[in-house]
Order: C-alpha cells, then sequence, then structure tokens
C-alpha cells in the first residue's frame, strides 16, 4: 500500500502547490503544501526520522542552508523538519519540464545552468537578492549532485551566496536517505534517518574571496558531523 498512497500523496499535494503557485507570488504558500506533504511522505514511509541542533535555527531568520546529498528523500527530510520558509537551487533542466518547471518558476526556486559559468554566477547572485528581500533561505547541495555515500568536494555556491546575501551558513549532515531510497529506485523502504544541524557560521564581515575557506570550513563540519556516533533522541514525529 505504500508505493499507491505515497503517488496519491504527490498528484494531490502537487496539484494543490501548483494552485497555490498561481494565486501566492511570494511562493510561501506552495512551500507550507510541499512540507506538509514531506510530512506525509515520511509518515506513509514508515521512516524513523532523528533530528539534532534545531534549537540553534531561529525561525526568525535567513539562512544559507547546505547539506550533504544521498538521495531524492534528502529534500523532503529538510522540509519537513526545518522550521524555515526556504527555496532550493536546482538544475535547470528541472525548470524545463512540463507543469513541474513553471510550478518551481513562480514559487521561487532558482534555476542553475550547470554547463554555463555565467549564468551560474547570475543564479547564485539572484538567490542572494531573494534572501534579502523576501526574507527566506535558501537550500544548496554543494556537492552538486548526489552522492553514492561518500562525502564529495563541495563547490563555493552556498558560501558565495551567504556571504553576499550576508546570512549564516547553516552546515547540514544527512544519514541513511541512500538506504531508503537508492539512486535509480523509486520505492521508500522504512528505515532510519538522521538529520543533524550544525552551528550556523557567520559570514558578517567576510568578503566573496573569503569563500574558498569558508567553503573549506562548511565542509570539514559535514564531515565531522557524519563521523559522529552519539547517542540520540529518536523523534518519529514530523515537526
Amino acid at each position: 500500500m505504500t508505493a499507491p498512497l505515497i503517488v496519491l500523496a504527490t498528484a494531490v499535494m502537487g496539484t494543490l502547490s501548483w494552485l497555490a503557485s498561481l494565486a501566492d507570488s511570494s511562493g510561501n504558500l506552495p512551500h507550507r503544501i510541499a512540507r506538509a506533504w514531506s510530512r506525509i511522505l515520511i509518515w506513509v514511509s514508515g521512516l524513523r526520522v532523528t533530528v539534532e541542533g534545531l534549537e540553534r535555527i531561529d525561525p526568525k531568520r535567513s539562512y544559507v542552508i547546505a547539506s550533504n546529498h544521498l538521495s531524492l528523500m534528502d529534500t523532503p527530510l529538510v522540509l519537513a523538519y526545518l522550521p524555515l520558509q526556504f527555496r532550493f537551487l536546482a538544475k535547470r533542466s528541472l525548470f524545463r519540464v512540463p507543469f513541474i518547471g513553471g510550478h518551481l518558476k513562480r514559487a521561487g526556486h532558482v534555476a542553475i545552468p550547470r554547463e554555463d559559468a555565467r549564468g551560474s554566477l547570475k543564479a547564485m547572485a539572484e538567490a542572494a537578492r531573494m534572501i534579502q528581500q523576501r526574507g527566506v533561505s535558501a537550500l544548496v547541495f554543494p556537492e552538486g549532485g548526489r552522492s553514492m555515500g561518500r562525502l564529495q568536494e563541495f563547490k563555493e555556491g552556498a558560501a558565495y551566496i551567504a556571504i553576499k546575501a550576508g546570512v549564516p551558513l547553516v552546515p547540514v549532515a544527512i544519514q541513511g536517505t541512500l538506504e531508503v531510497l537508492p539512486m535509480g529506485s523509486v520505492t521508500v523502504r522504512p528505515g532510519r534517518v538522521r538529520m543533524r544541524i550544525g552551528e550556523p557560521i557567520p559570514t558578517a564581515g567576510m568578503r566573496l574571496p573569503d569563500r574558498v575557506a569558508l567553503t573549506a570550513e562548511l565542509r570539514a563540519r559535514v564531515e565531522r558531523m557524519l563521523a559522529e556516533d552519539g547517542p540520540a533522541c529518536e523523534d518519529s514525529r514530523v515537526l
């Protein structure tokens, strides 16, 4: 029954989100609907979720959230548990998909043309302006794509946006999503996943050339959190 329920929930909530994107140019209502969909998806899939570090996030502030990327389940996990209005950066090809592309654009998400360095820089500057003008946050996967469980080198985009927008950079470490939704699979398996939220890294006073060192610090913090095995309180509720 899990797969049909996920398909039904995705169809219903996706349609509601698309309709909301027509009425709400801020993208806030589509985000709330997407968060509700994520909660349903996690519940229906039987995932046991552990979240650490939520106390480090101020829902009234804006951030650039930077996470490792294992699975398509990562975005729903962040959506469900981070109490922030955020928009994500995604490859431009997604914005060309009928129905989905228009929805993403109207909801305020940012297309990244990976094959075009100048276009990518322009998109990152657009993301920084969005953070400043709308008071939202941005979600970036700095590895540039899904890994196979081994942390890859980080691209500098997350650090660039955070410095440009003048907001803290939040390291996030996700574990377990590759096992519940492997690459190439369309079936979500019940299992345990964990999301660790690190201490936000201030960017006040930083200049764009500092993004190299900031990126290195970001990756080091994510790597350390992935290596931690300490006890944690399981939270099966979706916040």
